[in-house]
């Protein structure tokens, strides 16, 4: 459980599903281990896989999701 001792550490959340339906989430570092019960409650969780949430900007991707223009300029 190491990862779970460092709370404002820059390391990604993991989601977990407890067994009564409740979901929490956890900072852990890529290398520990996915837990296998709720530190706070001793129930059994499940970690629960999501898509993360990605921006793309610079060139190359569709211009009109970041216009930089005034929005009456048509861009093709």
């Amino acid at each position: 459980m190491r990862g779970y001792q460092y709370i404002g550490a820059e390391m990604p959340i993991y989601e977990y599903e407890r067994a009564d339906g409740e979901r929490i989430e956890v900072r852990q570092a890529f290398a520990d281990a996915p837990l296998e019960t709720d530190p706070e409650t001793g129930q059994n969780v499940r970690r629960l896989i999501s898509a993360p949430g990605v921006i793309y900007r610079g060139s190359g991707f569709c211009g009109v999701s970041y216009r930089s223009g005034p929005r009456d300029k048509k861009i093709l």
